[in-house]
């Protein structure tokens, strides 16, 4: 480790989790990715940066975020957000002050032996159910150095490692963390590159070119496909993705269908949210999208 080791912001260590992964785990949502995807649930590890949210279901007009705040960035006025970014420094004196949580900061800067020490605590857990750590975002991925320092550390414990990646990044930082992840959880969205940049932000070529040089590698990799009706769930791109999981070698997909829990990250940070338009899935039509993946030889499963 340096002498003056890096500090990354961690937006969230999330206990007890039962979905990124085998096991119960702890899951760490570091700060900063590379897409843009309209339906992402995470809106808080968009940037890279600190930022303050606001929650506005918790407010109670209680008034001591206007007080505490010395740049004039906290407004009061009625059907307005309440945090003037153009003012915002950051300092987070308004989060401090405010009683009932409705202001908050995102983003807690932690070297990699910190974050280690504090996901090591449920180590217990991990060994009683064969759980252990993810390491989330935004994208992880694009910390290179810093992701490589805490899975080391795990390892080192004992610890059993996941990845959540979108796969957009150089293939030498798949070099350096693969040894030390036993499992990458990959999200695999639509196979057509204009559709992919039109959603996403990016064409999705080095993404699949990732994923096959991962899977060739021998790595344990399970294929995350968000279920967007209307966007991915056409027969044409089930089709396709099919044939991507037979030709790579890893014909295992698991469906996590879109829902609209992260509508209120966005009003807090004061984002649009782009998915206003489209519907929730049912469970017989998240079933039709599962059966259809099943025709085409892929072991296809929902996420819980």
């Amino acid at each position: 480790m340096s002498e003056n080791p890096e500090k990354v912001l961690v937006n969230d260590i999330q206990g007890y989790s039962i979905h990124d992964g085998p096991g119960i785990r702890t899951t760490v949502f570091l700060k900063g990715c590379n897409l843009d995807c309209q339906w992402c649930q995470n809106p808080e590890g968009m940037s890279l940066s600190q930022q303050v949210g606001f929650m506005e279901n918790l407010c109670q007009g209680c008034g001591k975020c206007l007080k505490a705040c010395q740049h004039g960035a906290i407004v009061a006025t009625p059907g307005e957000h309440r945090v003037d970014y153009s003012k915002c420094v950051v300092c987070g004196d308004c989060v401090e002050a405010c009683y009932y949580g409705a202001l908050v900061m995102y983003g807690k800067p932690m070297t990699a032996q910190e974050l280690f020490e504090e996901a090591r605590k449920d180590k217990l857990f991990y060994d009683a159910t064969e759980g252990g750590v993810t390491i989330s975002g935004g994208e992880p991925l694009i910390h290179p150095e810093f992701v490589h320092d805490v899975l080391v550390l795990l390892k080192e414990d004992g610890i059993n490692t996941a990845i959540e990646t979108a796969g957009c990044v150089p293939w030498k930082t798949f070099e350096l963390v693969a040894d030390y992840v036993d499992l990458f959880l990959f999200d695999f969205k639509m196979a057509d590159p204009a559709r992919h940049e039109h959603y996403i932000g990016k064409p999705n070529d080095l993404i699949l070119e990732n994923a096959e040089k991962l899977v060739k590698r021998g790595a344990n990799v399970l294929f995350r496909m968000p279920l967007l009706k209307g966007v991915n769930d056409s027969d044409e791109n089930i089709s396709a993705m099919s044939e991507f999981a037979k030709k790579v070698g890893n014909p295992h997909i698991q469906l996590m269908p879109y829902h609209r829990m992260a509508e209120n990250k966005y009003k807090a940070l004061n984002k649009p949210y782009r998915c206003e338009e489209v519907p929730v899935m049912d469970k017989s039509e998240v079933e039709a999208v599962r059966l259809k993946f099943v025709s085409h030889g892929i072991d296809c499963t929902t996420s819980k």
